[in-house]
Parts: structure tokens; sequence; C-alpha cells
């Protein structure tokens, strides 16, 4: 799958093609049906079929501690895209110039002369441009101006409430992975590159693996029984500790940390996947560093506890 970085490295050979736009934060089950449908007018008019996303999302840029947690990073969505079979993701970096467009100059420079886009598929709620003109009607109204179609996509729902990403970090934020996987059609996960820490785990006999989530704010919060894999690791057992760290620091962006509970891998430069299964507590401040530690412990063997029994025993890794 290809990635466009940017409009400006738009060129001949991206056009014409079908596309779609939005935030598709999890790539949920309502995503994947915009994507489907997508592919189907793709395979019709024999197109590309090209995703377009923004970069930070919108609500990041205008409030970033106030804006909705991400469920997925950028890489992980693109992962998530390449997987249902897109042709091509075309990354548009939110700036000061890109919010003061108007949905008309948005049609004009990005659907038209930059994609050359000969049907475009829409989500149920996704809305564009400065003066929030830019919803499925005005889509559909431009493209008998410039020749191109536009579809929408039905409300999506499960159990009968609607899918959303709003629903999912509301799934994850109680712990239930359980609905959240099966809105996501699959288990809940974050990756990352393992990169230095404080090595304050390592000090108090739990060496953690600390990953890079590029994202300010995490739906998630407290500490998890988990599996791990990548470094050599395949669903090794492990425990997770996602949030800010309030007994050694006073961070406001979120970190995930994971110790492994077999072996010592040499895990740094790594990029591992975490699989979230289970919430063991929410997280806390401790008056010292040795009650920490103590807690550490119990985490440590309620999560093996856990995963023994909900799991199909410990999976075998390699400590490279």
């Amino acid at each position: 799958m290809e990635l466009i970085r940017g409009l400006h490295n738009l060129g001949p050979q991206h056009r014409p093609c079908v596309a779609t736009i939005g935030a598709f934060d999890g790539v949920h089950l309502g995503h994947q049906a915009v994507i489907r449908k997508l592919q189907g007018k793709a395979k019709e008019l024999a197109l590309p079929a090209t995703v377009i996303v923004f970069e930070p999302l919108p609500r990041e840029y205008f409030a970033p501690l106030e804006a909705p947690a991400r469920i997925m990073s950028f890489r992980d969505k693109f992962r998530a895209l390449e997987c249902l079979g897109v042709d091509r993701v075309l990354r548009i970096r939110f700036t000061p110039s890109l919010r003061s467009m108007s949905a008309q100059a948005f049609v004009d420079e990005v659907f038209v002369q930059g994609l050359g886009i000969q049907h475009i598929v829409l989500g149920d709620d996704f809305r564009f441009g400065n003066d929030r003109q830019g919803d499925y009607a005005f889509i559909k109204s431009q493209g008998r101006r410039y020749g191109y179609e536009a579809s929408a996509t039905e409300t999506c729902e499960f159990d009968g409430e609607r899918v959303s990403s709003t629903r999912i970090r509301a799934a994850l934020a109680e712990g239930d992975f359980a609905l959240a996987e099966r809105l996501l059609s699959r288990p809940y996960r974050m990756s990352g590159k393992v990169i230095y820490g404080r090595q304050l785990g390592r000090e108090l006999g739990f060496p953690t693996a600390n990953l890079q989530l590029h994202r300010l704010r995490s739906p998630l919060s407290g500490v998890y029984a988990v599996t791990v894999t990548g470094g050599g690791l395949a669903d090794a057992p492990a425990v997770a500790n996602v949030g800010t760290r309030p007994t050694v620091g006073d961070s406001i962006q979120a970190n995930l940390e994971v110790h492994v509970l077999q072996g010592s891998p040499q895990l740094y430069g790594r990029h591992l996947e975490v699989t979230f299964l289970h919430k063991l507590r929410d997280e806390q401040k401790f008056a010292s560093v040795d009650l920490l530690r103590g807690q550490i412990d119990r985490d440590a063997e309620a999560a093996r506890r856990w995963l023994s029994e909900h799991t199909n025993g410990p999976a075998s890794a390699d400590a490279d």
C-alpha cells in the first residue's frame, strides 16, 4: 500500500481514483463497512481505492488536551488499512492553512485537482471545511458540477447501538475488552518502539519495556494483564501499566510500560505489539517507592494468575 505524505506529493499517477475521507480512529466495524463499499466501487470502475486522513486529527489540533484519546497511532491505522486491502493512503497535515480552507476549496484542490476522484464514499457523520459545509449533501452537489459520484454508508450497529470510536473508547475505559474486540473485529492492541526510560523498573526488580505511543492521551489508564509479540516474543505473558506514573513523575503524557513475566528479553529498539486482555486495577499514586515495589509484585502475580486461568498457558519466549 502506498503512503502519500501530503498534498504536495500528489502527482498524475494518483489520478483518477475512488476515495473516502475520515479520521478512521480504530478502523472499527463502521470504518470497515466504508472500506468495503470503497473497494466495491474501485473494482467496479477499475480504479485505485484511496483513503484520505488528517494528521494530527483536527480535534487534536484545536484542543490537544481536551481532544478524545486516540484509539490507535497513525502507524497502526496504516497497517490496519493495509490489511483491509486499501491501495493508497493520503495523509494530509492539519495546519493553519488547512484549517482556514473552505469546503468548496477543499473539493476543488483535493478531490478534483489533486486526486481526480470519480467516486467518493462517505461515512454517516463526516463533515469538513472551516464553514462545516462539507457534508454528504454538499459533496454530492459538487459531484454534479465536477462529474464525480458520491455515496453514503448506512449507520453500522452492534447490539442495537451505533458502532463508533466514542463507544470503543468508553468500552476500553471500563476495561471491557470483550466488547471492544467485537466492535473492532480484533483484540485491542497498542504497538510502539521500545525506548530507554528512567530504569526505575529495573532498580525495583521489575525491568520494563517503555513504548512510544505517539499520542498525548491514551484511552486506557491502569494496570493490565497483556501479551507481547515482537523482539523475539510471541504472545508472551506480561503485565503492563498505562498512565502518567504519578508516584515518580508529573508528566501529563501517557506512557506504556510492559514487564514480561518470563525470561529477560533484550527489547531496546525493538517494535512490540501489546494485546490487552484484562484490567487489574486503576493507576494510583503511592506514598513511597517501597510501597510501589510491593504493589508491582502483587500486580505481576495477579497478571500471571489471570493469564494462566484464561489463556492456553504461558507462551514460549525467545529471550534474545
